[in-house]
């Protein structure tokens, strides 16, 4: 019933088996990837005509979990997988990056491409399998595909040196990806290593992926279905390119010249409505829109290569005009606004409780988060009108780059026992705005007072490459980012890289291009630490008088359960009462936290009242609950103590009912507590 083919190979010391011919076999390309215990299907179909009026190639990547993998079922209400998680997403864009730059030029197909995890055994990271596995169903499936992509991570320790998909946290988290010809995709957290470490981490990753490459090629001769053939878009319309390029070549010169934005864009924007007037009738709209960004990006990449001018007269190595600004709001506990140019971050720092920590729940078990970093780019970024709503893959991943760059500088819950979030509003972007969330991140968490050790930079890099000429480009614009070959991010402090990624728009680059980037990287880096040290070198010393101050209580593990009380309900009355949030562990330490001095003093009154023994000498707020002839009992907290009625007045009192009721609440001074735990208090020289 089946015809199975399957390559296996033992690859960092456990088997790697792509299998295909038994499950989905409908689909135009369908693998099994067995990595470990981890076991990924991944499967690829494509539209096997072109869409009428396409214009860009519409491919999806997919990527899912099921918790049937792990042996778990969904926490919550929702007993099943709903919309993709942030880890999901993540995975997915992880895979297309490499992915993308792949398909030839005209190929203008729908292509789904579907990975989910069925398997998981918490050893083997199941977003290599998948991408292993994508590239291998897309590679057999007849869709055209310039060559295969492989990839694998990279860990590293001084002792042991570069490790191939560690099973352990250690200072390099890093995913390599690329085809036999060179790398295409590169992303890491990073411990403050240097560059020449990084660039051997990346080759060292590209030569350890070289064994699976040569597998999905095996695979790929014996199962594979011809590809389909594409002819290239210039070629296709090679007669109406020329009458473009004769409408506006000389129009598109003139608008590279002027340096702002928006200004340049209008002019494109002129020139690119008089060719669609102009050819009209020969021509459909999006047609003639692909070819005209041909010819714009040809003439960017021309210009820069022969003069070595960027658009808007820099250096190729020098970095734009920077703002740094702190304390920008009055209310929040730590802001920044970072001007880069025409990019822009507003950057806001919160401070919380461990209640507020992020909990997470997916393949790998719940865990919590107690650093968030979220990065949002509303479209009047841009000078747009458009939707607002959930964060996009692109808002998800560039949020999770700044944070990965910034993760390492985080201090311990013990150091610093706050929850952060950091929330950047690009309200300005023309290139690198990931980067601008780093650095005014960084801005942000001084001025919040959290104590980081030092400063995190970032900056993107750029590449024009035409043949065997290219020019490596600092801090690029967005035009640069968009009609160039490479976008490569580098983030760290003065002693090293923090985090790095990298995407290439060609099929693949060498380590020539990879050392002067990092170069040119590290140059640039150093002048915007420069520039922030300027601003704020070290975190505030005290926090903003907004933030939650944290205050801790021991108390005696038995009494606990006292605090906690019946359902929560002792607890609950005091956070409620007190306008505070309070956190007990197990070795009887109690946080306390409050925005303000007499609602602290309140709930630690409250929290010691029950579960320490008062003492001698306070004064404490008390209810009186009996009334006997010698005296009257009086409860502090969940203790009672005898107030004698000579204790009551500086007066006689000749009957204590005279003075006191039941119920009634009073102030009173503790004399002392004897070898019982009895507790003596007075009332004299106490305000009623």
């Amino acid at each position: 019933m089946f015809s199975v083919t399957s390559e296996t190979i033992n690859w960092g010391g456990k088997n790697l088996t792509i299998e295909t011919g038994k499950i989905a076999r409908q689909a135009d390309g369908a693998v099994i990837v067995k990595y470990g215990d981890t076991t990924v299907l991944c499967t690829c179909v494509y539209a096997k005509k072109t869409a009428e009026n396409a214009s860009f190639f519409p491919l999806t990547i997919n990527y899912q979990e099921k918790l049937y993998a792990a042996g778990r079922i969904p926490g919550g209400f929702v007993k099943r997988e709903g919309k993709p998680s942030e880890r999901e997403t993540l995975i997915a864009r992880l895979i297309d990056r490499p992915i993308r730059p792949l398909f030839p030029d005209g190929f203008l197909n729908e292509v789904q491409v579907v990975c989910t995890t069925i398997s998981y055994d918490s050893e083997c990271s199941p977003d290599i399998a998948a991408l292993i596995g994508a590239s291998a169903a897309i590679s057999i499936s007849g869709v055209p595909f310039t060559a295969p992509v492989a990839g694998c991570r990279v860990g590293y320790d001084k002792e042991n040196g570069f490790i191939l998909n560690p099973t352990k946290t250690s200072e390099l988290e890093l995913v390599v990806a690329g085809t036999s010809e060179g790398i295409l995709m590169v992303e890491s957290e990073v411990k403050e290593l240097s560059e020449e470490t990084m660039l051997d981490a990346v080759m060292f990753g590209f030569d350890s992926f070289q064994p699976v490459l040569e597998m999905i090629e095996n695979l790929k001769r014996k199962v594979g279905k011809p590809a389909m053939q594409v002819i290239p878009f210039e070629e296709k319309y090679s007669d109406t390119l020329q009458k473009i390029e004769k409408l506006s070549l000389k129009k598109i010169k003139d608008a590279l010249k002027v340096k702002a934005k928006l200004e340049r864009r209008d002019l494109i924007e002129q020139a690119k409505d008089e060719v669609f007037t102009e050819l009209a009738e020969e021509q459909e709209q999006v047609i003639l829109d692909t070819l005209f960004e041909s010819v714009l990006a040809k003439t960017m990449r021309q210009t820069l290569l022969s003069t070595k001018n960027r658009i808007d007269g820099r250096k190729l190595d020098q970095i734009r005009p920077i703002t740094c600004e702190i304390d920008v709001l009055p209310k929040v506990h730590g802001s920044a606004l970072f001007t880069r140019g025409e990019t822009q971050a507003l950057v806001v720092t919160t401070l919380g409780s461990s209640l507020d920590e992020q909990v997470i729940d997916n393949i790998t078990g719940e865990t919590s988060e107690r650093f968030m970093l979220h990065y949002n780019f509303p479209p009047y970024s841009v000078g747009e009108i458009g939707r607002l709503g959930a964060p996009g893959r692109r808002e998800i991943g560039h949020g999770k780059l700044a944070w990965r760059a910034l993760h390492a500088l985080i201090p311990s819950a013990h150091k610093f026992p706050y929850t952060i979030r950091v929330v950047s509003d690009i309200t300005e972007s023309n290139g690198s705005s990931s980067m601008a969330t780093v650095c005014g991140s960084s801005l942000s968490m001084m001025s919040a007072g959290i104590p980081v050790r030092e400063h995190v930079a970032g900056i993107a890099m750029g590449l024009i490459k035409e043949g065997e000429n290219y020019v490596v480009l600092s801090d690029i614009m967005g035009d640069e980012d968009h009609l160039g070959d490479m976008d490569f991010k580098v983030a760290g402090t003065k002693d090293g890289i923090t985090a790095l990624q990298m995407d290439i728009k060609i099929t693949s680059i060498n380590r020539e291009i990879i050392q002067t980037a990092l170069a040119q990287a590290k140059k640039g880096r150093l002048h915007i630490l420069d520039l922030m040290n300027a601003t704020i070198s070290e975190a505030k010393s005290e926090l903003s008088s907004t933030a939650p101050r944290i205050e801790k209580v021991t108390i005696d593990k038995d009494k606990i359960r006292d605090l906690i009380g019946p359902g929560g309900k002792t607890i609950k009355e005091i956070t409620e009462s007190t306008n505070t949030k309070i956190e007990i562990d197990d070795a009887g330490i109690v946080s306390i936290f409050a925005t303000d001095k007499k609602c602290m003093e309140d709930a630690i009154s409250a929290v010691k009242s029950i579960c320490c023994l008062p003492e001698v000498g306070t004064i404490y707020d008390g209810v009186v609950t009996k009334i006997m002839d010698f005296g009257a009992f009086v409860s502090i907290g969940n203790r009672e103590g005898l107030v004698h009625i000579s204790q009551i007045s500086e007066k006689k009192v000749k009957a204590v009912h005279d003075v006191l009721k039941e119920g009634q609440k009073v102030k009173v001074k503790v004399l002392g507590i004897d070898d019982k735990n009895r507790i003596k208090l007075s009332m004299k020289n106490m305000q009623q």
